[in-house]
């Protein structure tokens, strides 16, 4: 016999709202913490976003909320600029083109006149979408869509701060470069950790026979983000890697496991 916990439900039978926007609200919160350290914000930079489904429409919609602009979304075809910004109009008009209608990105640019359609090579050594003048890059597509020359070209154009919605979109290589070159750099083990997160309320929300609304479990959320990016700097600082996000949230999640198993003296 086997017992489970089934998460990211509808609404009508025990979800939660915020559940579908979690990973992209909480890749762009975690960039917000990143930014804070170095008394910055989204407000007014230019970001390029790659992907255009769950996590990309809604890190759009949340560097929108924080005065961000967005020029670049993808999909396996292609990738499209739109050096005006995709603003919460034509945002809406590509959740319905991917959500409902299932097309593709390149009716972006057909429908907007301000943006460039660019279709994707197979045989290049890297992806032009992230060649261009940028302040941040939200990888929110798939795997190991960054290498470590499209890293340089990130670093070459001015990137500082890199945020993974996806899982593991950036090569160990590109990786090695963000963190020597001393850039923001959350990995998707922490930035990308929203919906999982809000899958856990979701989870908290049904043993209790309680629906939260919005904006608690947005704001339960925008905690949650913090949490971790404090538990990265202090365990990056603690162990001589002040900065590093990536040996921080490696050495938090190991100690977290190793403490446990301690307490339950099962080492």
């Amino acid at each position: 016999e086997f017992t489970g916990v089934i998460t990211g439900k509808s609404i009508a039978w025990g979800g939660s709202l915020i559940r579908p926007e979690a990973t992209g609200y909480g890749s762009v919160y975690f960039a917000a913490e990143m930014l804070a350290t170095r008394n910055e914000t989204i407000e007014g930079k230019s970001c390029v976003v790659s992907g255009s489904g769950n996590v990309a429409q809604y890190t759009v919609e949340k560097i929108n909320q924080l005065g961000g602009k967005v020029v670049t979304m993808s999909d396996s075809n292609g990738w499209i600029y739109d050096p005006d910004g995709i603003d919460t109009n034509k945002l809406a008009w590509v959740m319905a083109l991917k959500n409902e209608r299932r097309g593709r990105i390149a009716e972006y640019a057909e429908q907007f006149t301000s943006s460039t359609y660019y279709e994707a090579d197979s045989t290049a050594d890297h992806n032009p979408l992230w060649d261009m003048q940028c302040d941040f890059a939200f990888p929110s597509a798939t795997q190991n869509e960054i290498n470590a020359k499209d890293a340089s070209n990130l670093v070459k154009n001015g990137c500082t701060l890199v945020s993974e919605g996806a899982n593991m979109p950036t090569t160990p290589e590109g990786v090695h470069i963000f963190v020597e070159n001393k850039l923001l750099f959350g990995p998707g083990k922490a930035a990308s950790a929203g919906g999982v997160a809000v899958s856990g309320l979701e989870m908290a929300q049904n043993s209790a026979r309680l629906a939260w609304s919005r904006e608690d479990v947005e704001k339960r959320l925008k905690e949650i983000m913090h949490n971790i990016h404090q538990s990265c700097i202090t365990a990056s600082g603690a162990y001589g890697f002040e900065g590093n996000y990536v040996a921080g949230a490696n050495i938090a999640g190991f100690r977290k496991v190793a403490d446990a198993m301690l307490d339950q003296g099962l080492v």
